[in-house]
């Protein structure tokens, strides 16, 4: 199959003809027809995933059709077109068993622990648990984009902000995840502002439905203004980036008993940042982890996209080829795209 590869973490990202995959009995072989860039994969390009082994494919969200399944699938067949949370649970430990299979201690993740997405065909494991139907309005592109930076947005709005209609909720980075968050909040008529240094992107934040922006270039203090906003602290705070300013102000800027979640990946020099701890003891401030989203949340994510009437696909900036992509790829540290950047074509 055709794929594009590294062999030195850092080095260069090739395109090429490499074998392909091995289908266990119990996964199911995707032809890929499309498949988002996300920062993570830079992070893995960087040599920040210790589950990545040499030489490798990148790319953990997708969506495809079903090639091929092992003996042990018995739910999927040829033809079905499908898509796939980028945690890949086992569906048997204790985690699993009560629904929690975004952080199942067995997962495997296509991109990170096993060849992705960024080739024609992609090895889906634990299919039976995994896979996720599409609905037949929805194409390719638009569930390709939900598979990280949507989904797991949705799960951190829904499930783990503990917000309601009304209540004030502090976005920090508007990148997918970000902008994917104000779209969700915005349809459950949370209040919302957007965060970013980016103007064009807080633009778009606009369009999606933030009450209010802040470009945090221009402010002394990002907690008085969000205060100012807001009348007293925003309900939560969502670092959709992963930094550790934003860790601080995110903390900073909730209310009392607030809570701040955090969604972006704090690697590198930034993985232990220095936390406000008297505001959260003295104020109770809780500080939560939010992780992806299970297969089994997807109806209910696709049931209010087709509810609010939500176009997904507003969030998608650039549909690209496989070898346009790698550029995006190589260069997300410094100039990452606008939205949600898409491959749709390995020519």
């Amino acid at each position: 199959m055709k794929a594009a590869i590294y062999h030195r973490f850092g080095g260069d990202i090739t395109i090429g003809q490499v074998p392909d995959p091995v289908v266990p009995e119990d996964a199911a072989l995707i032809e890929v027809r499309a498949t988002g860039i996300c920062r993570s994969d830079w992070y893995g390009w960087q040599g920040h995933d210790a589950d990545i082994t040499l030489p490798h494919v990148p790319g953990h969200e997708w969506a495809g059709i079903v090639l091929e399944t092992g003996s042990l699938v018995h739910d999927w067949k040829a033809g079905d077109r499908v898509t796939a949370p980028f945690i890949c649970a086992c569906g048997d430990c204790p985690q699993c068993h009560v629904g929690d299979q975004q952080v199942c201690p067995n997962q495997t993740q296509p991109g990170f622990t096993h060849w992705g997405s960024f080739a024609e065909y992609v090895v889906v494991r634990h299919a039976d648990v995994n896979l996720v139907r599409l609905p037949e309005a929805m194409n390719f592109e638009e569930a390709a984009s939900l598979g990280c930076r949507f989904g797991t947005a949705y799960r951190a709005v829904t499930a783990q902000s503990n917000l309601r209609p009304g209540d004030w909720l502090l976005v920090l980075g508007c990148g997918g995840v970000g902008l994917s968050a104000l779209q969700l909040a915005h349809a459950l008529d949370i209040r919302t502002i957007a965060v970013d240094i980016d103007q064009t992107k807080l633009d778009l934040a606009e369009q999606l439905g933030a009450a209010a922006v802040i470009n945090s270039t221009e402010v002394s203090s990002l907690p008085e203004a969000v205060a100012e906003i807001t009348n007293g602290g925003a309900h939560a705070a969502i670092d959709a980036l992963g930094h550790p300013q934003l860790v601080a102000d995110g903390i900073l800027s909730v209310r009392k008993r607030g809570r701040h979640i955090q969604v972006g990946l704090m690697e590198g020099d930034h993985r232990y940042p220095t936390i406000p701890m008297a505001r959260v003891i003295a104020d109770e401030i809780e500080i939560v982890g939010s992780h992806g989203i299970q297969a089994h949340r997807y109806p209910d994510m696709f049931q209010l996209i087709a509810a609010k009437h939500l176009d997904v696909g507003q969030l998608i900036s650039d549909t690209l080829s496989l070898s346009e992509g790698i550029r995006i790829l190589q260069s997300m540290d410094i100039q990452p795209p606008q939205g949600i950047a898409v491959i749709t074509h390995f020519d």
